[in-house]
């Protein structure tokens, strides 16, 4: 499959401040994408697209994932400010953790609307654009659509649902000539791991991932896998590659991995020291 060339291409990003949306804007940029950038905090969105380049390679819009109205108005500007959008990335998220028993409704709600409907109301408002220009669209999700983490319910739930989202709309656009994929990096490091790591139930699970199954990867090899992966407009992207074959067969592998990585005690131990559930993040911007 000849590579799909980035340069002269826009490319919508929501989420741009976050963690892994700033290392993408600038791989992107570097790539001479055009970028739309899509996020809740005005001036830091602002400032971003300040960093990479003038209004002609780069510019910055405020949204909130939430409403679809704000995302649509958005890429309808992007679109006229650039002259065509052909690739969108669904990258905002936040995370929290606490088990079933102790986590705020409310938070639940907020975790799956701006994962999952954010994705969703992202994908939508972008369609007519892609469409256009057959072009991609990918969902940032996370191996945790795979593996399912205790104290992640809302999270867990809505980056499977994420991938199954873009899973279906891939068979709906593919006659369209446009690709859709989704991607499912592991832990990296990022604002949201450091409130992981700051939480003593997340340190209890996840050992402050330093090795071992929960071990976490470089940023940059993320972002490397990422672009990688619109450069071939792939339907499923993993990082780090390795674990593709856990991304492909969950069912078979899933069972072996909780026995190992979640010993004896750990799960109840984690859960005592649980809050009611904090929210990392913004709904502009995506860590992980």
């Amino acid at each position: 499959m000849s590579r799909y060339n980035l340069a002269g291409r826009t490319v919508v990003l929501t989420g741009s401040t976050g963690g892994l949306g700033a290392a993408l804007a600038t791989a992107l940029r570097a790539r001479g994408a055009n970028l739309a950038l899509l996020d809740l905090d005005a001036a830091a969105v602002q400032a971003q697209a300040d960093r990479l380049g003038p209004d002609s390679v780069a510019r910055g819009w405020t949204v909130d994932v939430r409403d679809l109205d704000s995302v649509q108005t958005a890429i309808e500007a992007a679109a006229e400010h650039f002259g065509r959008v052909d690739v969108v990335i669904a990258n905002a998220g936040i995370g929290s953790m606490a088990s079933i028993e102790s986590l705020d409704p409310d938070v639940f709600d907020r975790v799956v609307d701006i994962n999952l409907g954010g994705v969703w109301r992202t994908f939508r408002a972008a369609l007519p654009h892609v469409k256009a220009q057959r072009g991609y669209l990918l969902a940032i999700s996370s191996m945790a659509a795979f593996i399912h983490s205790p104290l992640n319910g809302p999270y867990v739930a809505s980056k499977a649902g994420v991938w199954a989202l873009a899973d279906a709309t891939r068979l709906e656009l593919r006659h369209y000539g446009v690709a859709v994929g989704s991607a499912h990096p592991t832990f990296f490091e990022t604002p949201m791991m450091a409130d992981v790591h700051a939480d003593p139930a997340g340190t209890r699970l996840w050992g402050g991932n330093k090795q071992g199954l929960w071990k976490m990867i470089s940023l940059d090899e993320v972002v490397d896998d990422i672009v990688a992966g619109i450069e071939r407009r792939a339907p499923l992207v993993v990082s780090p590659r390795g674990n593709t074959l856990v991304a492909r067969v969950p069912g078979l592998i899933r069972p072996i991995v909780e026995r190992i990585g979640f010993p004896g005690t750990t799960i109840p131990e984690a859960a005592a020291l649980a809050d009611s559930g904090w929210i990392t993040g913004k709904s502009g911007a995506h860590d992980g």
